[in-house]
């Protein structure tokens, strides 16, 4: 069981590296939001979210720091719909929508290594 969990970690992982090695290519160039920003978000998600289910492990979780990388989770898909849907009206994203994108995919990674 802990294997699973640890493969599980890794597909965590996994999508929050698609989603903000995504986020780079696109800083580095046009700033646009792509598809592929929208997968990696899903599959941190879902892997997040099997994550925080007390399975495979003999310790206590810390609900608090759950709580606070969805919350954190769910304004980058928010951003993400958000940017989506001005870059198919008027073909562009708002800067600084595109930059907190960003910033907050880094803070969630963030408060999964640094708090414990």
């Amino acid at each position: 069981m802990e294997i699973l969990r640890h493969v599980v970690v890794l597909v965590h992982l996994v999508g929050f590296a698609v989603l903000l090695g995504a986020w780079v290519v696109e800083a580095v160039g046009t700033r646009r939001i792509t598809r592929l920003m929208t997968w990696g978000m899903a599959i941190a998600a879902v892997a997040g979210i099997a994550l925080a289910s007390p399975w495979g492990i003999s310790y206590e979780l810390n609900y608090a720091k759950l709580g606070v990388k969805l919350v954190v989770l769910l304004a980058i898909g928010a951003l993400l719909g958000i940017g989506t849907a001005r870059q198919r009206r008027t073909d562009a994203v708002p800067p600084a929508l595109f930059w907190l994108i960003g910033i907050l995919t880094l803070l969630n990674a963030g408060i999964a290594v640094i708090w414990r």
